[in-house]
């Protein structure tokens, strides 16, 4: 049997992750959490046996200090049925199976346990990759692979039912940042530990010319009031495991009060 081609350098991915500066280059996950926090204190219910599955247990755990605190890897260290709340921290853009990550959270997840993940989106550094794009094109007539490709909110709000979860719903939560020039872009994404660790990356060092051409780009592109903006988009999902005592859309034609009636509004036909 044939294994699927891997996305994901996992060896260079926990070496750029263990080099992160986790004092300064944590502001997104910080925004996460805060953004993860608020929307929990919305949910009508309290959770007594959270688990968070992320990269960067040292910032998650801030997020909720009982939780259990697992890796993304790909078997997550959770019991079947175990947990009433699962929450997947900025991790699944780099997984090789992210509907496998979501299947095995739904598999920890007790009967109505709620689960809530935030990933980056498609919109993410799209500037950085067109400047990137066009400079390697230019000086090297090629195109390589350089930051993980992240999914469209739609694809990944499917994502969700395709694992079974009840109520899925997808909402997108866009931050745009502003640096004096893309070079501090780049050292931040360092001190992310988002650095690339693509499968397919180039094995070398990138040519200075095309470094330094993607950055004119960069700046003669989208240069607004002296600083360069990057964009990241955070995407939310949410859902829940199936119980027999949700709420459940009714049957097509069963409904037996008129639109038009509970609008207190007179109804026509559209003409043909």
């Amino acid at each position: 049997m044939q294994n699927n081609p891997r996305l994901t350098d996992t060896i260079a991915l926990q070496r750029n992750r263990a080099r992160a500066d986790l004092s300064n280059g944590m502001f997104l996950h910080d925004a996460a959490i805060a953004e993860v926090q608020d929307r929990l204190s919305m949910v009508n219910r309290g959770f007594t046996a959270p688990a968070i599955v992320t990269g960067f247990p040292n910032s998650w755990r801030r997020c909720l200090p009982d939780a259990k605190v697992v890796a993304d890897n790909d078997t997550l260290d959770l019991e079947s049925q175990t947990h009433d709340l699962v929450i997947h921290g900025l991790g699944l853009h780099w997984a090789d199976d992210p509907v496998g990550q979501i299947i095995q959270c739904l598999r920890a997840l007790k009967a109505d346990g709620f689960f809530l993940a935030v990933t980056f989106g498609g919109k993410t550094l799209h500037e950085l990759r067109a400047a990137l794009a066009q400079a390697e094109i230019e000086i090297t007539g090629g195109l390589s692979p350089r930051i993980a490709p992240m999914g469209e909110i739609r694809d990944l709000g499917a994502l969700l039912q395709r694992a079974g979860l009840a109520l899925p719903v997808a909402d997108t939560v866009p931050l745009k940042v502003t640096y004096e020039t893309p070079w501090a872009l780049m050292k931040d994404l360092r001190a992310m530990g988002e650095g690339n660790a693509l499968v397919d990356r180039l094995k070398r060092p990138t040519r200075r010319t095309v470094l330094i051409r993607a950055c004119e780009i960069y700046v003669d592109t989208f240069m607004d009031a002296g600083r360069i903006p990057a964009t990241f988009e955070l995407i939310f999902l949410t859902g829940w495991a199936p119980d027999a005592n949700q709420p459940k859309p009714l049957r097509p034609g069963s409904a037996k009060t008129r639109l038009a009636d509970a609008l207190s509004t007179s109804e026509f036909k559209l003409p043909k």
